[in-house]
């Protein structure tokens, strides 16, 4: 059982660097605020989950293993709020999102209710 977890806890440290480096290349490759925003929260939290979930199951300690489920938890639940955050105080100091963007929800909203 032990050599289980240490090869489930090897395989989620793999995947979770896998992540954390596509979030490190989309930061550096992607052309604006919004689309490097992006990568970083989904793809970092996702890719951080993974390493806590794998020091979870390598370490043999209860307190430990609890720790790392709650700074799981904890990245789930403030990455994607702190992006948002971040994302909409960008749009309201004026950050124009790159000209590949099809469609600006929060421009198409303050339109729609400045009437016409």
């Amino acid at each position: 059982m032990i050599d289980v977890m240490l090869y489930l806890g090897a395989f989620l440290l793999l995947c979770g660097s896998a992540f954390t480096l596509l979030a490190a290349i989309g930061i550096l490759r992607l052309p604006d605020l919004y689309t490097r925003m992006h990568a970083a929260s989904k793809a970092g939290a996702v890719g951080g989950g993974m390493v806590l979930l794998a020091v979870a199951l390598v370490c043999f300690e209860g307190a430990v293993a609890l720790r790392a489920i709650i700074g799981v938890l904890f990245l789930l639940l403030t990455t994607p709020v702190s992006a948002h955050l971040l994302a909409r105080a960008s749009h309201r100091a004026g950050y124009i999102p790159n000209k590949i963007t099809v469609l600006d929800e929060i421009q198409t909203i303050k339109k729609s209710q400045s009437g016409p």
